[in-house]
């Protein structure tokens, strides 16, 4: 075992025996950030508060229930004694969770994290085949499941040779599947697992330019340090705060937002699995939610529906994050509401948010500067740091970092202990961060990361696509869309009806929301003299 790790909790080396070299890790800023060497995060954000006296609080909303914290410690509980008793998942092995925006959700992630578990959640949109590369990559055993979400999952098990054991949960609010019911017949008390504070907790997984999933490596001590660090000081959350967004819990600015931080303070979440933004423009006059997590998108949606009579002077707190946010919509909030809509960008290789604006200290078109516990700065093309006002690639280190499962490409992320996130910013003369764009073949929709060739190689599958080149075209609403340049095959005509087959197509091979929302036809494909498509050139 590495002198700078502690004895692990894991009985499965999995995760130790994956993590990347110690010398190619970032620096890790850790001082402020002091945690016990044995450390369990699920406990902390459920029996812990319980013992604080949150017990009769509300914690999660969602499907038509209200659960307090000693609901959710106890259902957790049992849900874990499953897991070990009946499933027999071990410290260290992996679980995948599959599911919607619900509180069901978060009980099966708490669930395992005390069960020692390493948590891989995923998109409900997923195909089997997505799926599938993510189950090889962390060689996962376990996977829970909403009913309603089987099919591909069972696809995916019956072609893997790691995934042996698939379990149904209710994520209604009936409880009326499998692992619920085992659940009913457990106690309510369970002994987590003695994780150290520093075992893997948490793989998030992150397309890169690829398709090719990477897996970032979160500990359980990381599960805290952005609730401790971004939550405590930029939201300043207490338990009065009801929290509502978009982001699937999936992801880990979701994961962070509505549920990591709210059970951190005694506060309560409000759970969406359609969070289109009429759903969380009722759910927000509904429980007067104070924090909101979304796109600019969806800001734009509720500014109009404030002029039209929605009221939703209960927001203290708009984080704003996924896409870039432009200036117009953060002056009509300002001018709406009086209160700044708070910018900010993470990375799921930092597991969330390490740059913002803040209540006090706030600007249109501008990311803010750090979060306490981080530095950035920004590189010129040499590695040396750029002049204030030149644009250059942004280079971060605090108390997270990446660490990539394997050490996959993990020197293109980590340079001289920095983590290079693969955005352009300025650095300006006032210390304030500006995004320019991403440096990479990431198309950024409506929230969503969609890596450009996966489209592609999904496009090419279909006899009708003889080349095709994928770029993200920009577009007011969702901030970018993809779009597919297509050279057709011999016999194949540009229509209306095989644009629709073609989106169709792409959305029943991988996750629906990637599909091309703009197909143009051309006789050939701009390229090098090796045969590269230039991308670029397809930019109109």
């Amino acid at each position: 075992m590495p002198q700078h790790l502690r004895p692990s909790g894991h009985t499965d080396s999995f995760a130790r025996d994956n993590l990347p070299p110690f010398e190619t890790w970032p620096d890790l800023l850790l001082e402020g950030f002091d945690y016990p060497d044995r450390l369990n995060a699920a406990v902390e954000l459920t029996d812990a508060m319980v013992a604080k006296g949150f017990g009769d609080r509300v914690a999660l909303i969602g499907n038509g229930r209200r659960r307090t914290y000693k609901e959710m410690a106890d259902w957790t509980n049992r849900l874990a004694h499953v897991l070990v008793d009946d499933l027999g998942v071990k410290p260290g092995n992996r679980v995948l969770i599959r599911s919607a925006n619900n509180p069901a959700m978060v009980a099966c992630w708490l669930a395992a994290t005390k069960a020692g578990a390493v948590v891989v959640n995923t998109m409900p949109m997923l195909r089997a085949g997505e799926l599938s590369k993510y189950v090889d990559k962390a060689e996962i055993e376990f996977a829970l499941c909403d009913t309603r979400l089987m099919e591909e999952l069972v696809i995916c098990a019956k072609e893997s040779r790691f995934l042996k054991k698939v379990i149904g949960f209710d994520g209604t609010a009936n409880h009326d599947a499998e692992l619920d019911r085992l659940a009913l017949e457990k106690p309510v008390q369970f002994d987590a697992v003695d994780t150290a504070s520093d075992d893997v907790a948490l793989l998030g997984f992150t397309s890169g330019s690829t398709g090719d999933p990477k897996a970032t490596m979160h500990f359980h001590r990381d599960l805290l340090i952005i609730a401790d660090g971004y939550a405590r000081e930029v939201l300043n959350v207490t338990p009065e705060d009801v929290f509502i967004g978009s982001p699937p819990l999936a992801f880990t600015f979701g994961l962070g937002g509505l549920a990591v931080f709210p059970l951190r303070f005694g506060a309560a979440a409000t759970l969406l699995e359609v969070a289109s933004p009429a759903n969380m423009i009722e759910i927000i006059e509904k429980y007067r939610a104070t924090v909101c997590f979304t796109a600019p998108t969806a800001y734009r949606v509720m500014l109009q529906a404030m002029e039209e009579g929605a009221d939703l002077s209960s927001l203290r707190a708009a984080v704003s994050a996924g896409e870039t946010l432009p200036a117009p919509v953060y002056e009509a909030w300002m001018e709406k509401t009086g209160k700044p809509m708070l910018d900010g960008i993470g990375s799921t290789e930092m597991l969330h948010i390490f740059i913002t604006n803040r209540f006090d200290d706030h600007r249109p078109a501008c990311t803010g500067r750090p979060v306490g516990g981080y530095e950035a700065k920004v590189l010129a093309e040499d590695g040396s740091e750029a002049p204030r006002g030149t644009m250059g690639r942004l280079a971060v280190r605090g108390p997270a970092g990446c660490r990539y499962l394997g050490g996959e490409r993990q020197d293109e992320y980590v340079q001289d202990g920095w983590n290079i996130t693969g955005d352009t910013f300025v650095h300006d003369e006032d210390g304030y961060f500006h995004f320019a764009a991403r440096n990479d073949d990431i198309i950024v929709s409506a929230g969503y990361n969609i890596a450009g060739p996966e489209v592609e190689a999904a496009l090419l599958r279909h006899e009708a696509v003889s080349e095709c080149g994928v770029i993200g075209a920009p577009n007011e609403d969702r901030g970018q869309i993809v779009e597919a340049h297509i050279v057709l095959a011999d016999g194949y005509a540009p229509s209306d009806l095989l644009v629709k087959e073609l989106q169709d197509y792409v959305k029943a091979t991988i996750a629906p929301y990637k599909y091309p929302r703009s197909i143009k036809f051309v006789e050939a494909l701009p390229k090098t003299s090796t045969g590269k498509i230039q991308r670029f050139r397809l930019q109109s």
